[in-house]
């Protein structure tokens, strides 16, 4: 059997060799000759998989993606081909939710926050809403979510309208890419809605950069009348609007997900699918793969305010600073954008982590964002 992978999909020759030939190729490059034999195809968002890339695969079983988003994916010409197929749903939801948390602490520090005061506002409560939502509670931060889909559904969790999110502190922004009725969300924050946001205000783009009018953010930015930003993500990348970066509190290059764990996830949920769907054991899990972590133990600083604490084991894990920083010294055109993607150095995620607790009144904060906790040290 003859197994095309995205040579970006992590672990991907470790998880598949026992089931055939895995062959690596590049998606920004890769024609249909390349793969014109494959009986599996298994991708990231960097491969566009259409009728144009796979009409001439006539022994392909199965496409898959290990990525959360599909937009990468024709669907519709799938279902014509009647080609199985799926995505990695959740995959990265714990480190886009980390990479948030990241940014709240950061926020907090540079603007002498007590996120304790804060309501944040989540739009999308799917796998990384949830996540977030999750990680908000464990850090007593007030938070409202916002998803008419799921409000509509028999989701037994409390949801609230865009006006009850527009009066939050900080919006997160955590939904798909939707251009059709009734839910769209392409450009769901356009001219008017981002002009109801005032300078105290945040707002947080860590899904789909569509979902906000980036030239009409980018006139409000140069009338002086824009919210805080944070973001990740942006409209037309790589080719990405470039001028709006000074007006950001923090800005990185779609890297939110970008976890060790996060991306190898993918692969995993990949493998499992295929493992059913072809009837084959599961001989590997993800555990056997991953790396020791640079940072194993930590240790809270309990002299600090807990705040203070909790951002110190976050930034030992993750800084998003650096990134920023990263992303302004280096990123000023499209092909920039795309190599600082390629490239990103993976973190890892909180649980990579193990941190020393003792008695600390800080424990279930620490648990509830994700870390590993070894309590018996540091009695």
């Amino acid at each position: 059997m003859n197994i095309y992978c995205e040579d970006s999909l992590l672990y991907a020759r470790e998880f598949f060799c026992d089931w055939g030939e895995v062959r690596l190729f590049s998606g920004r490059t890769v024609k249909p000759d390349d793969i014109q034999d494959a009986d599996i195809l298994l991708v990231r968002s960097t491969t566009q998989v259409n009728q144009s890339l796979i009409g001439e695969c006539k022994q392909l079983q199965f496409v898959g993606t290990g990525t959360a988003g599909f937009n990468h994916l024709d669907t519709a010409y799938l279902t014509i081909r009647e080609l199985p197929w799926c995505a990695a749903p959740g995959c990265n939801a714990l480190a886009v939710a980390e990479y948030v948390v990241s940014a709240l602490f950061s926020l907090a520090d540079e603007q002498n926050w007590e996120l304790s005061e804060k309501t944040v506002g989540i739009v999308g409560a799917g796998n990384v809403g949830t996540a977030l939502s999750g990680k908000l509670e464990a850090l007593g931060i007030e938070y409202l979510l916002c998803d008419p889909p799921l409000a509509e559904s028999d989701d037994p969790r409390d949801f609230v309208g865009m006006p009850d999110i527009m009066a939050c502190d900080i919006i997160s922004l955590h939904v798909p890419l939707i251009e059709s009725d009734p839910f769209p969300t392409m450009h769901l924050f356009d001219e008017p809605l981002l002009a109801s946001l005032d300078p105290q205000q945040v707002l947080i783009n860590a899904c789909r950069g569509e979902v906000i009018n980036n030239r009409a953010l980018l006139e409000l930015c140069r009338d002086g009348s824009f919210p805080m930003l944070v973001m990740d993500v942006w409209e037309h990348e790589p080719d990405i609007c470039t001028e709006l970066v000074p007006y950001t509190q923090l800005a990185t290059a779609h890297i939110a997900g970008h976890t060790l764990e996060g991306k190898a996830r993918g692969t995993e949920m990949l493998y499992q699918h295929l493992a059913m769907l072809l009837n084959k054991p599961v001989a590997h899990k993800l555990a056997d793969f991953l790396p020791s972590p640079d940072v194993a133990e930590l240790t809270p600083d309990t002299t600090l305010a807990s705040q203070q604490a909790l951002s110190g084991l976050v930034f030992s894990v993750y800084d998003i600073r650096r990134d920023d920083a990263h992303f302004r010294a280096n990123v000023d055109s499209s092909e920039q954008f795309e190599y600082t993607r390629k490239h990103y150095a993976i973190r890892r995620e909180f649980a990579s982590a193990s941190v020393s607790t003792g008695n600390s009144s800080m424990t279930k904060a620490i648990l509830g964002l994700g870390f590993s906790v070894n309590p018996a040290k540091g009695e």
